[in-house]
């Protein structure tokens, strides 16, 4: 009775009876900001402040550092020291720091190559908020040659391996039942240290991130949203099978390697990126079985040409995008969101992945404790992580 009540309330009535609680709410919230009843527990206290420095740029005018204000009030940035001396500076835009707001600190200090110095930054409070330079470089430029060289170390590390990866197709076409779990389980496997591992690196960055960004929680929901968004379209028209679930493994792992190229491309802005030959080697070998795990589930298929670039561009083109935004626009909270958004397409594969070995196997209890299952997914996480400790520096 009550159900058919609501249905028959025309849509006028069903309006007001949403538009009033929240008249109500905002008048409400109004009177409280205006009649602000803190007011009589305030002892003269100094506002709470917060600063965090997102970027440090050395040239030949001297040191630059966008910082984020992240205080209760607006904030103003007096005095500036540098290696316990005083300098000028300018700031821009000028004037007070809203809550939330990034402004760039320009500070004509004759840094030296390849030595430390400590910035100090003074509020008209007397609040003080240090920041270390651990090994003065210049900061590249981003011209158009560096954002070539990005774009080949990008398709060295992120397309090369998928499309190495992807050679194995014809080899892997004639395993069996059993190839076929380990092949399903192989990328199970390594989608998990892919998982484990984007979660770490986005918590690790969240936590350099302003307060306000409240990084932990940040991640946490990203990840949770991309992977419901990407599980409602994925079972959009039925369970992602053959070149269907194919690509969705691709996304989930181009979203990875565009986080990961974000955090390269930041250590290049930063003029910090070693990237030496060995390293760039064991990049492309880290990255070679995420296209084995991306041919896995096409074996039954028959994908073109086309297919194959199409996977290769979507899991490996991400990098070099990735290593472009964070050398042109590095911030520690932006890295972790597109980390985050990664980790939660990771784990939709996952599920998917799962789901289509359990359909592939009529005792499915059996299949999953198998030998060749257990070997599989034990392996992709072995290879994951020692091949990781080439690139851990």
């Amino acid at each position: 009775m009550t159900d058919q009540t609501e249905q028959s309330r025309p849509p006028m009535t069903r309006l007001l009876l949403v538009l009033v609680p929240l008249a109500v709410m905002l008048g409400a919230f109004v009177w409280i900001a205006s009649l602000d009843p803190l007011r009589g527990f305030n002892n003269g206290a100094p506002p709470v402040e917060a600063l965090t420095v997102e970027r440090t740029i050395l040239d030949g005018s001297g040191i630059s550092l966008s910082v984020r204000a992240g205080g209760s009030e607006a904030m103003v940035v007096a005095q500036v020291a540098v290696d316990d001396a005083y300098w000028t500076f300018t700031q821009e835009p000028a004037g007070p720091i809203a809550r939330g707001e990034a402004v760039w600190l320009r500070i004509p200090y004759p840094w030296v190559l390849g030595e430390a110095h400590h910035v100090n930054l003074l509020t008209n409070t007397g609040a003080t908020f240090g920041h270390e330079i651990g090994v003065a470089v210049s900061t590249p430029s981003p011209t158009w040659g560096q954002l070539r060289l990005q774009a080949v170390i990008g398709a060295i590390v992120g397309l090369l391996p998928v499309a190495l990866g992807l050679m194995f197709y014809p080899a892997m076409k004639g395993v069996g039942r059993s190839g076929m779990n380990f092949l399903l389980a192989l990328t199970v496997g390594l989608l998990a240290f892919l998982l484990i591992d984007t979660l770490s690196e986005a918590m690790e960055l969240s936590a350099e991130a302003a307060a306000i960004f409240q990084g932990s929680a940040m991640v946490w929901l990203a990840a949770l949203a991309s992977f419901l968004l990407l599980m409602a379209i994925g079972r959009w028209r039925g369970n992602p099978e053959g070149i269907a679930l194919a690509f969705y493994i691709a996304l989930g792992i181009g979203l990875h390697n565009f986080g990961e190229g974000l955090a390269i491309g930041g250590a290049f802005a930063a003029g910090s990126a070693g990237l030496g030959t060995f390293l760039v080697l064991g990049f492309a070998l880290h990255n070679v079985t995420e296209g084995i795990g991306i041919a896995a589930p096409m074996l039954r298929a028959r994908p073109t040409l086309w297919t194959f670039a199409a996977l290769t561009l979507l899991a490996g083109g991400p990098a070099i995008l990735g290593m472009w935004a964070g050398s042109l626009a590095y911030a520690p909270q932006w890295s972790a969101l597109a980390l985050a958004v990664g980790a939660g397409a990771i784990l939709q594969v996952m599920v998917e992945v799962s789901a289509y070995l359990v359909r592939q196997n009529a005792d499915r209890q059996a299949a999953l404790m198998s030998p060749a299952v257990l070997v599989g997914f034990l392996g992709g996480i072995a290879f994951m992580y020692a091949t990781a400790a080439l690139i851990k520096i």
